[in-house]
């Protein structure tokens, strides 16, 4: 039985992630940072209980994932889905040219870009002891460059800039050990964080990025993908 790691999943697509490895028979390790808060997390836990653990982690805290690390062990890991993420300011002003939230900017960073490094500094043991040994991250196409031609957003966009060259360069660095690595766009979601407006719901972006993860290999590591499996310009 395959183990996954998915972090950020008690809403929207780290929930979904969760929901469709239980049911392809996956051992899955789910963290949030508020279990009392993740109703239906915990909830999916009473359903399955052989395969599904629930581990708090606040990737922004330095002594939670240490915590994490000690609880994980030595754990093999065959998918580490790198989820946990957050948008930042949403009123329109803080990420604006001349009005920037600078406090905000570096919540997002620590979390987005930091407990990204941090999270695969920290299982990259127990992703080298599996045996599909890869590792996802969550991105964005907002951090494109080449498709970047409305400007703003600022802190989310370098946020999720900063995480797709993160992943190359894991991409590089891991390749010797067999790993892959990749990042996702996945399209713009109904959730909690995309808003009401998305154009595809949590299940279509699943559906699309567990296919391509399915065929992620060393040979096409170091990528960044749409949802749909199409590659997305820097």
């Amino acid at each position: 039985m395959p183990t996954v790691l998915i972090t950020g999943a008690n809403r929207g697509l780290g929930l979904g992630f969760t929901k469709h490895y239980l049911s392809h028979h996956w051992r899955v390790i789910a963290t949030c940072r508020d279990q009392n808060a993740a109703s239906d997390l915990m909830a999916l836990k009473n359903q399955y209980t052989e395969n599904l653990t629930v581990l708090s982690l606040d990737v922004s805290e330095d002594e939670s994932i240490a915590a994490f690390k000690d609880q994980l062990g030595n754990t093999p890991l065959d998918l580490f889905i790198n989820n946990a993420g957050i948008y930042g300011p949403k009123d329109g002003v803080s990420a604006v040219l001349g009005s920037t939230n600078y406090e905000a900017w570096r919540a997002v960073m620590e979390v987005n870009v930091y407990g990204t490094q941090k999270m695969v500094e920290a299982t990259l043991d127990n992703v080298r002891g599996g045996g599909q040994k890869k590792i996802v991250i969550i991105s964005s196409k907002m951090g494109s460059m080449t498709d970047n031609t409305s400007g703003g957003q600022y802190i989310y966009r370098s946020s999720k800039a900063a995480v797709n060259a993160i992943m190359r360069s894991m991409a590089a660095d891991l390749a010797g050990d067999g790993i892959s690595v990749a990042s996702f766009h996945p399209g713009w979601v109904r959730t909690d964080m995309g808003g009401p407006n998305g154009l595809i719901n949590v299940d279509e972006s699943i559906a699309g990025m567990t296919k391509v993860i399915e065929d992620l290999t060393p040979n096409n590591s170091g990528q960044f993908w749409n949802y749909d499996g199409e590659n997305i310009g820097w």
